[in-house]
């Protein structure tokens, strides 16, 4: 098996991109990529996409071909595919394309991650949103995204005591990041005081719990690491891969405290990149909702079991704690264009090892991790990415 980099990365803002299409968007994060990598569109061999739900919230399907057509590239004919996996379709996408390079079947390939979500109401993109989990069990009987996601919060709050203020300071420390991020949908910090007086959206979540509907579209360009250097003299070589599932509906899981399924890709990432969770700098990691990233520093074991809540309140992930977490500002204050979030977290890791991260940057950050899932868990993925000197 090959080893294999990022060469170059690439994104748009995220926010309410009204005035541009999903199309467009693709694009002009895709050539900043290819910019960055220094590759020529005619050296594409194949495209992954990551997108969660095109038909429902553009009414497009075949997405991978589009963007393709769309970039110029369909008389050169490359391989092109849409991944989906709920929110952790972007992920999906690295990872195939990564395996793609690795095995030797191409060997430059594009992976891509894309969604607008602001094109339909607020209402109707809940809705969708909602349909990552279980329609017959879960959403039918009214369980919204945001309630499934309090229910896992009031029972980690019942198990191990986590408090309301912990999960704000989640909120708190994203908005600080993200207030460094320029392509930031929320460029402003949050006081622990604006975060528990929200309104109520499913308790004990607030409006400010929760990350925001969002448009936007992020780009990597890979190759084999032994052609990198043709190409950029930065390469971030991508060393260790994890996926795993799990059962769709909470109520099948045997803990909804934790998430099964990123504690195994967790486990099968680092094993194949032969780090330790102590080696790893800074991590991004799946925060739609605060509680989210609480478990995933716990799930991911970059603190005990029941420990997020009070890490984070203590400084632990901070930009200068012992590991950074999303200081891009997460999906929570970076955006949360469902398709582009796998990719986006890659393109974050990748700006932090080359030392491009400017005032969020991370001193030092030599490895990094990437973690994101789809609907409440049922799909996990991870990334490991180590700089090369």
């Amino acid at each position: 098996m090959r080893d294999v980099a990022i060469i170059g990365v690439g994104d748009t803002r995220f926010g309410e991109i009204w005035d541009k299409s999903f199309r467009e968007i693709g694009i002009e994060a895709g050539l900043k990529a290819l910019e960055d990598a220094n590759v020529g569109a005619e050296q594409i061999d194949a495209l992954y996409v990551g997108n969660m739900s095109a038909g429902k919230f553009i009414d497009q399907e075949h997405v991978s071909a589009l963007v393709a057509d769309y970039a110029g590239l369909a008389n050169q004919h490359p391989a092109t595919f849409r991944l989906e996996g709920g929110g952790a379709g972007g992920g999906l996408a690295l990872a195939s394309a990564f395996m793609a390079v690795a095995s030797g079947l191409w060997d430059v390939v594009v992976a891509g991650g894309a969604e607008k979500m602001t094109d339909v109401g607020e209402e109707e993109a809940n809705r969708i949103l909602s349909s990552t989990a279980d329609q017959e069990w879960e959403t039918v009987f009214g369980a919204t995204h945001a309630a499934l996601h309090a229910m896992v919060a009031r029972r980690h709050m019942y198990d191990f005591g986590t408090t309301r203020e912990q999960l704000a300071a989640v909120a708190v420390k994203n908005h600080r990041n993200g207030a460094k991020n320029p392509n930031a949908q929320y460029q402003r910090e949050l006081t622990l005081e604006a975060v528990l007086e929200a309104p109520v959206v499913a308790d004990p979540l607030g409006v400010l719990d929760c990350a925001p509907l969002s448009d936007g579209a992020a780009v990597v360009v890979l190759c084999p690491m032994d052609m990198a250097r043709k190409f950029n003299d930065t390469p971030v070589r991508i060393v260790g891969l994890g996926v795993a599932s799990d059962t769709i509906a909470l109520h099948d899981r045997r803990d909804i405290t934790t998430m099964d399924s990123t504690v195994v890709a967790g486990k099968r990432a680092l094993h194949m990149a032969k780090v330790g969770t102590d080696e790893i700098q800074l991590a991004e990691v799946h925060d739609n909702y605060t509680i989210s990233e609480i478990l995933a520093i716990e799930d991911l074991r970059f603190v005990e079991k029941g420990k997020g809540g009070p890490a984070t309140e203590e400084g632990v992930t901070e930009l200068d704690g012992d590991i950074a977490v999303n200081p891009s500002g997460g999906l929570k204050a970076r955006g949360q264009p469902v398709g582009a979030t796998g990719i986006a977290q890659a393109v974050e890791v990748v700006r932090q090892l080359r030392g491009e991260a400017d005032a969020r940057q991370v001193d030092g950050a030599e490895v990094g991790l990437t973690h994101v899932q789809g609907g409440t868990g049922a799909t996990a993925v991870v990334h490991v990415f180590r700089r090369e000197n």
